[in-house]
């Protein structure tokens, strides 16, 4: 059973942390950090589709903000907690907000949204997601690389085959029970401020 789980993770890592960063992302990132510290892909390979899929990701809804500002998909996500503070942010200050919008669990979908729907120009917006995309990737790869040495070292070198699979869950798990916890902290703080 590990070795077909094995041999998918090696076929479709990549994939699948390129679609983990579209979306929110993290526990992606790090998993690529992980598997090139356990040899499954290169660390660069993890770097690159992580990088690759914060920004197609962002600029997703950025887009969607910007031409489909009357869709229900984004009249729904206008709703959604934090979108007014997210649009409150990037309208005074549009910079500062592109680039730290990634790092922002729970703000980044309503975020893009409302980095469309602000007047920031289309340029402007891509050239600072790239720059963003990029300092993302390379921490929460790195962390997750790191981590691998730590966790090499703690558990020794049993990781050197399955049990490596069962570590990076873990990791994964790990890592979407905190960002919901942040994100339920965050979403709590607006609904109080909002109301």
């Amino acid at each position: 059973m590990t070795d077909a789980i094995h041999h998918l993770v090696e076929q479709y890592g990549l994939i699948a942390v390129f679609l983990g960063c579209v979306a929110e992302g993290e526990s992606a990132a790090l998993l690529g950090g992980f598997f090139a510290h356990q040899h499954v892909f290169v660390l660069w390979q993890a770097f690159l589709a992580a990088s690759i899929g914060a920004f197609v990701g962002d600029t997703l809804f950025f887009t969607l903000g910007r031409s489909f500002a009357n869709h229900p998909l984004v009249i729904k996500l206008r709703g959604r907690p934090g979108f007014s503070h997210a649009y409150r942010l990037v309208s005074n200050h549009p910079d500062m907000f592109v680039l730290s919008n990634r790092f922002i669990y729970g703000l980044r979908l309503v975020g893009g949204i409302a980095a469309g729907l602000s007047g920031i120009a289309v340029t402007r917006f891509v050239i600072l997601n790239v720059i963003s995309s990029i300092i993302w990737a390379g921490l929460f790869t790195t962390i997750g690389y790191v981590f691998g040495l730590g966790a090499e070292r703690i558990v020794g070198q049993a990781l050197a085959h399955h049990e490596r699979l069962l570590i990076a869950l873990a990791i994964g798990l790990a890592a979407a029970v905190l960002a919901s916890f942040i994100a339920h902290t965050i979403a709590k703080k607006e609904r109080s401020k909002e109301t």
